[in-house]
């Protein structure tokens, strides 16, 4: 049944429009072009579209590329406006439209650079071009640079003050700016604290004296030293820092460790919270617990009492000495950085980010382990 005349689509006139010889920005394969393969007719009608002045050349060519903006054919469009501007015409108004589209195409494919280098042609030519400044404005918001956009804007404004386009684009620009200026200041608080905080926390490890050996290889530690959460202000004399630390139990292999030690806290603190008391321990030389703790379930002869526990530190120099249980780590660091003048420098060894302090039962098993410690320090060539 006839429906009647039918309307062909844009994108079908535009295919139709790169057949025609005046108008094809390439020339078809010889097997479309007859028996012959004849390109010199086809070629001479193409040529006709260089002939003429600048003018009439480059008012041809700026009508080609309007017919496939409205086609949102936009590369082709700045194909045929770019060879307008070639053709070097002069008529002003002329040369400001083709630099006007030809930007408008490169808004449209986000070539943001261009669309500057565009606009800053025509603007040389006409300096009170409100699209030109309009386009711009854009792209500079585009890139982030909302500095320029406002500034791009407000000169605009200053002959066209009522442009509600450019005075739309002004306000997106200010407020992407603040947006921008917050980020960039919160960033740069940021950066500054974690400066701050990594000066801080290398004065900390400075006045401990530790010795930090790198990380071994294909190896991330969790833990590390890290600053008191309830702390407020940064200040080396109260040492902010906490460091995780180990408790080491040779006699079972086991271990346990400790998140967070302060180091102005001393070692029977957190003791006394692990281990059952002594049955001899007077009850009032510890804070009552309502629940004191069970031996740990290795424990197998419930030897680990708090009063019966002997706790040993190691030197990166291998050295050993015994640590009291009411020292504070900060105690500890002291005794293993003091050395004979002259003599290499010695301290607690920061291993992965931890540290690490041996616990034994006091008596032949602590006699024994240093001893074994003592043999194995010599079989590795130290001598103390």
């Amino acid at each position: 049944m006839y429906s009647g005349p039918q309307v062909p689509s844009y994108d079908s006139k535009l295919a139709d429009f790169d057949t025609v010889p005046l108008f094809m920005k390439s020339l078809p394969p010889e097997d479309g072009l007859g028996m012959n393969g004849d390109t010199a007719a086809l070629e001479a009608l193409q040529s006709l579209v260089h002939e003429g002045t600048p003018d009439e050349v480059a008012l041809n060519f700026k009508e080609q590329g309007n017919e496939y903006f409205r086609g949102k054919r936009y590369r082709e469009a700045m194909g045929f406006y770019t060879q307008g501007i070639d053709a070097k015409p002069e008529s002003l108004a002329l040369r400001e439209a083709l630099y006007g589209n030809r930007a408008a195409c490169n808004l449209e494919l986000k070539n943001f650079g261009s669309v500057l280098r565009d606009t800053s042609s025509l603007l040389l030519i006409n300096p009170k071009s409100s699209k030109a400044h309009y386009r711009a404005g854009q792209a500079l918001v585009e890139l982030e640079r909302y500095e320029e956009a406002l500034d791009c804007c407000d000169r605009c404004l200053a002959f066209d003050g009522i442009n509600s386009s450019v005075r739309t684009l002004r306000d997106r620009a200010a407020r992407l700016k603040v947006e921008k200026d917050r980020r960039e200041a919160e960033k740069a608080e940021r950066m500054r604290k974690e400066q701050n905080e990594k000066r801080v926390m290398n004065a900390v490890i400075q006045s401990l004296n530790l010795i930090i050996l790198p990380s071994r290889e294909g190896y991330s530690s969790p833990y590390s030293p890290h600053f008191d959460p309830t702390f407020s202000g940064l200040r080396t004399d109260v040492t902010p820092v906490l460091f995780p630390l180990f408790l080491l139990y040779p006699q079972y292999s086991q271990s346990d460790l400790i998140a967070s030690f302060d180091p102005s806290s001393n070692f029977v603190s957190h003791l006394e919270t692990m281990f059952p008391p002594s049955p001899s321990a007077s009850t009032n030389s510890r804070p009552a617990i309502t629940q004191p703790p069970q031996f740990p379930p290795w424990d197998i002869y419930q030897e680990y009492t708090v009063g019966n526990l002997a706790l040993y530190a190691t030197t990166h120099r291998r050295r050993i000495f015994k640590v009291g249980k009411r020292m504070t780590l900060r105690d500890a660091c002291d005794v293993a950085a003091n050395v004979p003048s002259g003599s290499e420098r010695d301290g607690l060894e920061l291993r992965d980010g931890c540290l690490s302090i041996v616990v034994v039962p006091k008596g032949q098993k602590e006699q024994a382990w240093v001893e074994e410690f003592k043999k194995k320090r010599a079989a590795d060539g130290y001598d103390h």
